[in-house]
């Protein structure tokens, strides 16, 4: 039966950090610091259960042990715990509203994919009333914090005219700041913003470079911008 985890205010007082790396120790381990109130441990047991990493997997156990790590402070658990609670994960009850008070309370405290997470809720208007100009804020404040996904989000509104006025040069400029950081859609992005010219002088050979990055890095999509792009490539100028 899925249920909903009671009472999402959080402190900000937290325990002190256990002085073993965690990364190191096996799940039973971590879960015995968890039970006597290691905040860290109680985020790496949540994101054990959440990925089945040396447990079984199961999203409404994660949801409480982030819920016990974000009551101390931690704004990772904080932001996990929404993620789960937004789309109400198995065994959890949907609940939208609470997790953008969730994403409120770590954005109001400096968490970045907190911020692009409630950009993306005003994007879409999911969960709150749709309102790109708030979309594009969340987005800025985040990009400011180096988050590549925010930074491609903003560099996207930038490039279709939503939330803030057309600028193709601001939209390449923030594609650009996602793909120094080997981001594979920032890396695709950009590549895009050079085939067409968009912000910048059309550059055909770099463009296809960039695809090829964002292929390696992970991004499938960017294939078939290469296949596009290597069919003549003598002609790419």
């Amino acid at each position: 039966m899925a249920y909903l985890l009671a009472g999402l205010l959080f402190v900000t007082t937290a325990l002190p950090v256990s002085s073993q790396a965690l990364d190191d120790l096996p799940f039973e381990k971590k879960l015995t610091l968890a039970k006597v109130g290691d905040v860290d441990a109680q985020f790496e047991v949540g994101l054990a259960y959440e990925a089945g990493a040396g447990v079984l997997r199961d999203e409404a156990e994660a949801a409480r042990w982030f819920r016990q790590s974000a009551l101390q402070g931690n704004l990772d658990a904080q932001y996990r715990l929404a993620r789960l609670v937004v789309r109400g994960a198995a065994g959890l009850k949907q609940d939208k509203l609470a997790a953008i008070k969730l994403y409120q309370d770590a954005a109001a405290r400096g968490h970045a994919a907190a911020m692009n997470a409630l950009g993306l809720a005003y994007q879409t208007g999911d969960g709150v009333e749709l309102d790109l100009e708030l979309a594009a804020a969340w987005y800025g404040k985040a990009a400011e914090l180096d988050l590549a996904d925010a930074q491609n989000n903003l560099g996207m509104l930038y490039l279709e005219g939503k939330g803030v006025p057309r600028n193709l040069a601001k939209a390449y400029y923030f594609f650009e700041r996602a793909a120094s950081q080997n981001d594979p859609w920032g890396l695709n992005n950009l590549g895009g913003m050079l085939e067409m010219g968009w912000g910048t002088t059309a550059d055909r050979r770099r463009a296809l470079d960039l695809y090829q990055q964002a292929l390696a890095a992970g991004n499938n999509m960017a294939q078939q911008n290469i296949d596009r792009l290597s069919v003549a490539p003598a002609n790419a100028e």
